[in-house]
């Protein structure tokens, strides 16, 4: 972990040190989005030292060609590359003359705050030229309420001295993705121009693959008071417009510019500047502070169905409250079209649009902060992209159907032969993931209907790719890559397998219970059904009967095993310091694995079941998986280890706030937000949604006074407050409902206390 950057405050982040050697940490931790567009937090007047400036549009994307030194069969035949768009934010600076710079100019009284409630990015400092004292104050932030648009206000007051400004907001097209090739751009200009407004519009350079392109048009409106329209920025790549003042010691002035962005994603190439010009004609007569009220508004609307509130530890509610601010800053189910990269709008790094991560870690948390149509929207993204994931298959010479590791539009685009080919445990969150969202919801019109068609493919997919071994009597299923990425080709990952067999037969059993003649629809004969339940009961799923443990794959108890703290503390994390071999040898563990799989199928392990399993694996585990932190904490906290599950808490939920991997400055880890959620909700409240109803275990964390939250389920929205000795649950909305509360059946009808004393020491 490294030093703090930012100061410890509830609902916000912020900083007076504006330290060079960290400003790519910093932009991405002050990255702002609405899930049409976001961006890093990059300094509107540009900056000079080490930077990673970006923007990102929702859905746009490039396919790269994959660059591989060995070529094998299967491999896709592209990397779907996340692209840097126009920079929308730009507003040259000068005094007298003088660049602006934070990196080569003399500056003092500097302060950066993101407000995590709504998303506003504020920044102010004071700047020295030789004859004058100058401050500025930015503010901007990305609608939500019309999210084509970026607002932004800009305040100069000088404090001494008289000086000439001189302000240039434009849009900038001459762009760049950090891992770009000898300086290679992925943007063509088409189109520019100073009328209705300025405008700017770029196209992706063709490809080879036969995937879309995609043009890009950002319009804008600018205004100031104390300074004078000047001219227009027209030149290759660049639009805007110039303002020009002299301004004497006690003068300010201000600056508005509203940039408006739509892509053919939406709306025909050709209407591109009309349509600009009608998003910033309709937003004309409101101020920067009307817009903002009313984003902020949308905002609490949000948080009313989402808010977590943790009392007497503000460094705790600042992890909670950063995490959930940039999931719904990434997605918030709107487009079908989308889903949730893990990066988001943060960063370019790892490539793709969509992971398994998804599935295993971010429907549940959007099951119950959220209306139940933006859980069944990302599962009608993967249903829309079946063919495609039909086609992954066929890739690798099996049936059914391989949803991707890494993708934008369902194939394939992952070029690691380890991941491509083998962590196809993927498949199965993608099944459990309607399992999930039937069993939670209570609705099965999603699984009765194209839910169906997705789980018998995937069931297709597993019973081609198990094989038969006469020796062990068993079906087994070699060449994979667990969620553990710290081993690859191993034989019979414990994990893999369950979910395979689980897939297979609850697969099995959905198409018993659909309507008489639904199955026969579907091509799935009796027979095929019964050889689905055939495999999954005669699956190998490794054990050590000495142990009383399941064992990771068929080797991992040959290894050398040994507790994460025999590691120096000087070569961590893993993957920055050892050789990869090194690493694949080892007994070390990325992330949960063995665990990841008891903790979907917890209800099919006895207390000590869980509690062998975890004392075996989670010393070995060194949870550098920005995945990992959270599983474990759930899991300590329903084994009684309450200190365990508060010390993983800390981690997932300031993962990026304190660089526990000392790789945010690449972005932020956006798929792995949901788990402070997770570690409080299941884990310190015990909350789960079975086949029995809704059940909670809650305890409060040393340290902590209370906590609080909301959930939805199956129509009714609960308020739960847990303290030291009870927990209230309030229904908010609904009919009544029964529940569970420590092993108790109560029916919430109003608000439901229950003491927690007796369960002291659970």
């Amino acid at each position: 972990m490294s030093e703090r950057v930012f100061d410890i405050e509830p609902y916000a982040i912020s900083t007076s040190r504006l330290d060079d050697s960290r400003i790519r940490l910093i932009e991405s931790m002050t990255s702002t989005g609405n899930a049409h567009l976001g961006m890093r937090g990059n300094f509107e007047e540009g900056y000079s030292g080490d930077s990673h400036r970006g923007t990102y549009v929702a859905g746009v994307w490039f396919p790269d060609k994959t660059r591989v030194g060995w070529w094998k069969n299967g491999y896709p035949e592209y990397f779907g590359k996340v692209i840097n768009a126009a920079n929308l934010i730009a507003i040259d600076l000068e005094l007298d003359g003088e660049r602006v710079d934070l990196f080569s100019g003399r500056h003092e009284d500097f302060l950066l705050r993101l407000d995590l409630r709504n998303g506003l990015l504020t920044r102010s400092f004071t700047y020295r030229t030789e004859s004058s004292v100058v401050r500025f104050e930015f503010a901007r932030f990305l609608s939500i309420v019309t999210p084509e648009l970026c607002l932004q206000r800009l305040r100069i007051t000088v404090l001494d001295g008289t000086v000439r400004v001189r302000a240039t907001p434009r849009i900038d097209g001459d762009v760049h993705n950090l891992d770009a090739n000898y300086g290679e751009q992925f943007w063509s200009e088409v189109g520019r121009g100073a009328a209705p407004v300025p405008h700017l519009s770029l196209r992706t350079i063709p490809n080879p693959f036969g995937t879309p392109q995609f043009t890009v048009t950002a319009g804008m409106r600018a205004d100031a008071t104390g300074l004078e329209a000047s001219g227009m920025v027209d030149a290759p790549l660049q639009a805007g417009l110039a303002f020009e003042g002299t301004l004497a010691a006690g003068a300010s002035a201000e600056l508005r510019k509203t940039t408006a962005v739509v892509t053919t994603r939406d709306v025909e190439e050709a209407e591109h500047v009309d349509a600009v010009r009608d998003l910033l004609g309709a937003s004309e007569g409101r101020t920067f502070d009307d817009h903002l009220a009313a984003h902020s508004a949308r905002w609490e609307e949000r948080w009313a169905r989402a808010q977590v509130v943790i009392e007497g530890d503000d460094e705790a509610q600042q992890g909670i409250q950063f995490n959930l601010f940039h999931l719904f800053s990434t997605y918030y189910g709107e487009d079908e079209r989308l889903n949730i990269g893990p990066k988001g709008f943060t960063g370019e790094k790892y490539g793709g649009a969509t992971y398994w991560d998804t599935e295993a870690y971010l429907v549940p948390l959007y099951l119950s902060l959220a209306s139940p149509e933006v859980s069944r929207a990302l599962l009608a993204y993967r249903r829309a992209q079946l063919p495609q994931a039909r086609h992954n298959a066929r890739q690798q010479g099996l049936a059914g159907a391989l949803y991707p590791m890494v993708t934008f539009n369902g194939i394939e685009c992952h070029n690691e032969w380890e991941i491509t080919f083998e962590e196809i445990h993927r498949n199965g969150a993608i099944a459990y993931a309607i399992h999930n969202y039937t069993r939670y919801t209570g609705d099965r019109s999603y699984l009765e209907g194209p839910g169906i068609e997705v789980l018998v493919e995937i069931a297709r997919f597993w019973a081609d790719r198990v094989h038969f071994s006469d020796h062990a009597g068993a079906y087994m299923i070699h060449g994979v890559t667990g969620p553990n990425e710290y081993e690859n080709n191993v034989a019979n990952n414990w994990y893999t397998n369950t979910l395979a067999a689980w897939v297979l037969r609850y697969t099995a059993t959905a198409l018993d219970e659909l309507r008489p003649g639904r199955a026969g629809e579907l091509g799935v004969p009796a027979d095929e059904r019964a050889r689905w339940r055939e495999i999954a009961d005669r699956m190998y799923l490794p054990y050590d009967a000495a142990l009383a443990v399941n064992v990771q794959h068929d080797t991992f108890l040959d290894k050398d095993l040994r507790h994460t703290d025999t590691i120096p503390a000087d070569e961590r994390p893993l993957n920055q310091h050892w050789s990869w071999d090194r690493i694949l040898r080892s007994c070390f563990i990325k992330q949960a694995d063995v665990l990841q799989g008891m903790y979907l199928f917890e209800e099919d392990f006895t207390a000590d079941e869980l509690r062998r399993n975890f004392e075996f694996y989670e010393p070995m585990t060194v949870h550098e998986s920005s995945l990992s932190a959270s599983i474990h904490a759930v899991l300590a906290a329903a084994i009684g280890e309450r200190e365990k599950a508060i010390e993983l808490y800390r981690r997932t939920a300031r993962l990026d706030l304190d660089n526990y991997n000392n790789d945010t400055e690449d972005g932020l880890h956006i798929t792995s937000m949901s788990g402070a959620w997770l570690a409080i909700v299941q884990g310190f409240a015990g909350m789960r949604a079975t086949d029995a109803g809704l059940s909670f275990r809650p305890f409060c964390p040393a340290g902590w006074s209370a906590f609080s939250f909301t959930v939805g389920y199956r129509g009714r929205v609960l308020e739960v407050r847990v303290e030291a000795e009870l927990v209230r649950i309030a229904l908010r909305e609904g009919e009544p409902l029964e529940l569970d509360v420590h092993g108790r059946r109560e029916v919430v009808d109003g608000e439901l206390v229950v003491s927690l004393r007796v369960q002291d020491g659970a």
